[in-house]
């Protein structure tokens, strides 16, 4: 593996193997460091040979779905290793990005200060995911959302083929610009045709549709992202994503269900406490929702009413049931 890799210039390998027996097939594949000869991934597929193309296509999927977060994980471990003086902008990204993963402000910011250690053009390819998390943690601060509207559009303008830049900024403009949403909307749709594995913007589209109302593609988009990448750490928002497109539905118990695997995947994430805070105020559970908003208060102590419901890239529908919600459990204005 270590040659093969050497060879075709590559850190990873993918490496599989086809056997037969009668009209039974099983497809095998791992994934291996080519530096080291570790395995960080295997897995196999069983099916038969009458539905060959299906099992092609479960292959494709399942392994695109596991390799995405696992390579992921494997260069953030790399560049940590890195030395300090030979870090580039990829590798600024990477040390940077499990600090938006955590979901938390203050991690946030920890995240923007190592982008800011490299040069200009590394600080504006690493600070795309941060911009935007501070922006939706920060009561929407006008400098954050101007930077990070700023950085959107530039990687939409520069990043050509790469379907994760243009993810990203499909999300922070379709969240922090209402009146350019088709520019959101052809990010998500680009990313998608780039992928091979589309989740995360799937996962993105499907959020930024919830909150515009667009309910039923936001569900589909979302459950297709969580089959793709059942084991991602940004599954949370393809849960909220549901939560969120039930809303201004009558399916208030599948709302609690999604709210309740939110909570338990991110117990520092907020949006899935008042959520669950409001579905529940909404079934009558006026006690249940208390505990909730106490709960929120925990992980989020400067959280008022006002700080989501004056947010602008939701249907005012959406953010008024959910503002007179959360007023009856007494949250903050």
């Amino acid at each position: 593996m270590k040659q093969v890799g050497r060879e075709l210039g590559v850190r990873y390998v993918l490496e599989g193997s086809v056997r037969e027996a009668g009209q039974r097939v099983r497809i095998t594949a791992q994934l291996i460091d080519a530096q080291s000869g570790s395995h960080l991934w295997a897995d196999r597929f069983d099916g038969s040979l009458e539905d060959v193309f299906d099992l092609q296509d479960k292959v494709a999927i399942g392994a695109a779905g596991i390799i995405e977060p696992t390579l992921r994980q494997a260069e953030i471990e790399r560049a940590r290793r890195k030395r300090a003086d030979s870090l580039d902008a990829y590798d600024l990204y990477l040390r940077a990005l499990p600090f938006a993963l955590h979901l938390d402000a203050g991690r946030c910011r920890q995240g923007a200060r190592v982008c800011r250690a490299g040069d200009k053009a590394g600080t504006r390819f690493c600070r795309r995911p941060f911009d935007h998390r501070l922006v939706s943690r920060a009561a929407l601060h006008e400098a954050a959302r101007v930077a990070a509207l700023h950085h959107a559009r530039l990687a939409i303008s520069t990043s050509g083929d790469d379907a994760t830049a243009l993810a990203i900024a499909g999300l922070v403009i379709g969240f922090l610009d209402p009146l350019d949403y088709t520019t959101a909307l052809d990010a998500f749709g680009r990313s998608l045709a780039l992928s091979p594995s589309p989740a995360l913007a799937l996962g993105f589209s499907s959020v930024t549709r919830a909150w515009r109302g667009e309910s039923a593609i936001a569900i589909q988009q979302a459950e297709q992202a969580l089959r793709l990448s059942p084991f991602d750490p940004l599954s949370n928002i393809r849960h909220m994503a549901i939560a969120i497109a039930h809303f201004g539905r009558a399916a208030l118990r599948n709302r609690l269900r999604q709210r309740t695997a939110q909570t338990q995947a991110h117990p520092r994430f907020s949006p899935p406490y008042w959520m669950r805070a409001a579905a529940l105020a909404n079934l009558g559970r006026i006690d249940e929702a208390k505990l909730m908003a106490q709960r929120l208060l925990e992980v989020q102590p400067q959280f008022t009413i006002g700080s989501i419901t004056s947010a602008p890239f939701a249907n005012r529908e959406i953010f008024d049931a959910l503002g007179n919600a959360l007023r009856r459990v007494g949250l903050p204005e």
